[in-house]
């Protein structure tokens, strides 16, 4: 303990000066609102924020987000009770099903609905693609925090007289509180950043305006105050869940381990509740996969060229493999601060790097491409710029897995390396990033996956002439060759799958056969 004091005395400037300089390359798209805010003036940013358009854009981005939310929420919870508290045949096989949506990217989703549906636009397509695309947001928290609550509490309840229903509403939902309004903060989120499922389903929200905006007339302060209006969406949304939260603490105290509940007999809704769930994972799966599969056998797929599948595939792998190993290298320093040196410092840098998630991908694109143009045009339309876009967008997952791995590196193994007169770059290299290896690993999947299926920033920000399976399927598919556009899509569905498996794979081993 006295080894692990010492070490906190030192402070580790390269660390903190690297970290620093992450935390401000982060918040570079909230500068950039701020900045364009600014710049444009009041007088013209009232002009342009309070007009008809931005009336119309905020009522369909709310009542979208709303009823998404709100089905979300339901379906989440339903599906995670019945995995985790009912005998439900089959449990461990819904489980990993009930999530897979995950693995087909929502604009691929929006394709399948639309190619076979052509009428399923507007708001009635929107709310039917999102939702099926969304809701394993909710029911993975909300079926962890099933999985960890000390039945106790229902017991006591219903000895009491309380029935099911009251005990699940009265002593159960209070404490899937923070699980349940995480997973509809990320659905909304999701949602609000959305832009190829809503594009190509034809309903107009501060996304595809912005987008729209930016390419056809290229009309910076209109699509900055669309920006300005969506961020502040963002900041509402946050700040909302946080209050929602409440300053309760539900842990459980004492020490022991918990007993499993009791799961609860269906008897003679077993039927339909199979057919339920059957109906939920053939319209969020299999409609898409089916898709796919159609237009791969029967559409104009067999003339696509195979060279260029070839070369979308390679240069969407190499920079799903940049954008990884980048937004890891840039992880660790904060990660390192947070976990070995925490302070209000390492706190406030962490969380400064949670920005770039929170903020929707055409937002962030904008600000590199004002960036880019004004003050480093020699790093416009490069692969540089479209790789720190990247790591802006997706640090946080990277930060949070090798957080969670340097919490389990003990920092005594650091001061007992130095005492034998290790010096640190050597003692990183031999004891702890050995320890922290599969962290590392974990988050840099999730990056690559993301970056793998990433479409908005990848459009404005790529540099001419370069395609990713993301960016050729929405050529394809925007000019409705859908066949041309099934390889790509599938691709994208393969390389996600591994990745939607090992976030169930944990899950499955703590629920019984």
């Amino acid at each position: 303990m006295a080894l692990t004091r010492i070490s906190r005395r030192h402070s580790p400037l390269p660390v903190l000066v690297t970290a620093a300089v992450v935390a401000a390359v982060a918040l570079l798209p909230l500068g950039f609102v701020v900045w364009a805010t600014i710049s444009t003036g009041w007088v013209e940013a009232e002009k342009l924020i309070f007009r008809p358009r931005t009336g119309e854009l905020l009522w369909n981005t709310s009542r979208l987000t709303a009823g998404a939310v709100t089905l979300c929420a339901v379906i989440g919870t339903a599906t995670a009770w019945l995995v985790e508290r009912s005998a439900l045949p089959g449990r461990r096989l819904w489980h990993v099903l009930l999530a897979a949506p995950l693995a087909v990217p929502a604009f691929v989703n929006s394709y399948a609905w639309v190619s076979i549906i052509p009428s399923a636009t507007g708001y009635g397509g929107a709310l039917l693609v999102v939702t099926l695309s969304y809701f394993p947001f909710v029911h993975l928290p909300v079926s962890a925090a099933l999985r960890g609550l000390d039945p106790a509490l229902e017991e006591t309840a219903h000895a009491l007289g309380l029935a099911r229903r009251r005990t699940f509403g009265r002593v159960v939902l209070p404490q899937l509180r923070p699980a349940l309004l995480g997973g509809a903060l990320l659905v909304a989120l999701h949602l609000l950043a959305e832009f190829g499922a809503l594009q190509m389903l034809r309903f107009p929200t501060f996304t595809t305006a912005i987008y729209d905006q930016y390419q056809s007339t290229y009309n910076g302060p209109a699509a900055n105050m669309l920006a300005v209006v969506l961020v502040l969406c963002c900041l509402l949304l946050l700040t909302g869940e946080l209050r929602g939260r409440g300053r309760a603490r539900l842990s459980r105290l004492g020490t022991g381990v918990a007993r499993p509940a009791t799961r609860v007999r269906l008897g003679g809704a077993t039927a339909p509740i199979l057919l339920g769930l059957g109906s939920l994972v053939a319209l969020a799966v299999a409609v898409p996969v089916g898709s796919l599969v159609f237009w791969l056998v029967t559409g104009s797929s067999a003339e696509f060229d195979a060279g260029q599948l070839a070369t979308t595939t390679v240069t969407s792998l190499t920079l799903g493999a940049l954008g990884a190993v980048c937004t890891v290298v840039l992880a660790m320093p904060v990660a390192w601060l947070a976990v070995r040196h925490r302070g209000w410092l390492s706190t406030m840098l962490e969380r400064s790097t949670y920005f770039g998630n929170a903020l929707p991908g055409i937002v962030v694109a904008l600000a590199l491409v004002t960036i880019g143009i004004r003050v480093v045009p020699d790093l416009y339309q490069t692969t540089v710029l479209l790789v720190v876009a990247y790591a802006i967008l997706f640090l946080p997952r990277a930060v949070v897995n090798v957080r969670s791995a340097l919490a389990q590196a003990p920092p005594v193994l650091d001061d007992v390396a130095h005492s034998l007169g290790t010096s640190r770059p050597e003692t990183f290299r031999r004891v702890v990033l050995p320890l922290i290896a599969p962290g590392l690993g974990a988050g840099a999947a999730l990056v690559f996956i993301a970056v793998v299926t990433e479409l908005t920033a990848t459009l404005l920000l790529a540099p001419i002439g370069t395609t990713t399976l993301a960016t050729q399927f929405w050529s394809n598919s925007d000019s409705a060759a859908y066949g041309a556009a099934a390889p790509y899509a599938t691709l994208m569905v393969l390389l996600s799958a591994p990745a939607t498996y090992l976030l169930t794979r944990e899950a499955r081993r703590g629920t019984a056969a």
